[in-house]
């Protein structure tokens, strides 16, 4: 069986960069036509719906341009059992569209807990459509080893992944990862390459990622040192601040210069006709520009790095 990483690899290979697209259908940002998302007075059902037919038309914006996508779970379960359906329709369509999902969903607990999110989100239970769960998720794993052995099960036995929060793009992420000396990040790290250690696929790298934050430029090279095996999710590109320019020591492969991780753009793609230069714009339109200048802008940053070395 061909396992998280080499499936990984072998997808962001056939599109020959390594963006993702975020799907976080925030409900003040959504476009007029799935206004009724954030009209209380509407039913849940009506809510959840438009959230959902709003990213089947991302997840068309998407198809054939990235290898992946991220839903966030969190704007699904606002609307209760509906989000739920909802949550699991987006799943399914993305992988219709040939599209890995890694759910964003940052659990973090243990022992029974922990096994039953597992399957939830990961292998589904009985019932289940096959289709309709993840392929690899973010977890939080300030638990320790017993919030994180249950999905490692999981990924013993199939082609799922994980990604773990290493160093994370959010401004207050200082106030715990940067603590001690050395910083606690450094210990998530090593952590994060033990779990994966007997993961690991013939791309050299394993199921066990981490989540490190591409608004931080001057450490990429630093985490990229300390996870070598791990393969990278790098949320913050874009409306965050991150760069392109910036990312090149994230994906230390010249002749595979997409290896190595996902750059995750969430806000900036989805919402892009909201932006002075999209002014007036049909949004589906907006979106798919911004798509095709984050990949544009990624794959030379990449390829520029590749020449120089």
């Amino acid at each position: 069986m061909t396992g998280w990483a080499d499936r990984l690899d072998a997808a962001t290979a056939a599109v020959g960069h390594p963006c993702l697209l975020g799907l976080d259908p925030h409900l003040d940002l959504l476009p007029e036509p799935y206004a009724v998302a954030r009209d209380p007075r509407a039913s849940r059902e009506e809510r959840a719906d438009a959230v959902g037919a709003f990213c089947h038309e991302l997840l068309d914006v998407a198809a054939g341009r990235v290898a992946a996508v991220k839903p966030q779970i969190a704007f699904f379960e606002l609307f209760g059992a509906d989000g739920w359906r909802v949550w699991e329709d987006v799943v399914r369509t993305a992988h219709e569209h040939d599209l890995l999902v890694i759910g964003d969903v940052k659990r973090g607990d243990i022992s029974s807990t922990a096994a039953a999110y597992a399957t939830a989100l990961l292998e589904g239970t009985p019932g289940t459509d096959p289709a309709a769960v993840c392929d690899g998720l973010t977890l939080n794993p300030f638990l320790g080893s017993d919030s994180l052995a249950p999905f490692l099960r999981v990924c013993e036995g199939t082609d799922k992944g994980v990604y773990v929060l290493v160093r994370t793009s959010n401004p207050s992420s200082s106030e715990l990862q940067l603590h001690g000396d050395p910083p606690l990040w450094r210990a998530v790290a090593a952590l994060v390459e033990r779990w994966g250690s007997e993961l690991r696929g013939t791309s050299g790298y394993s199921a066990v990622g981490a989540v490190v934050g591409a608004t931080h430029p001057g450490e990429l090279a630093e985490l990229r040192a300390a996870l070598p095996h791990a393969p990278l999710l790098l949320p913050g590109y874009g409306a965050q601040g991150g760069k392109a320019g910036d990312l090149a020591p994230a994906f230390p492969h010249p002749d595979a210069p997409w290896r190595g991780g996902l750059v995750n753009s969430s806000r900036g793609i989805a919402f892009a006709y909201r932006s002075p230069e999209e002014a007036g714009a049909p949004w589906k339109d907006a979106a798919r520009r911004a798509l095709d200048r984050m990949i544009e802008e990624v794959r030379s940053a990449l390829s520029a790095s590749k020449r120089s070395t």
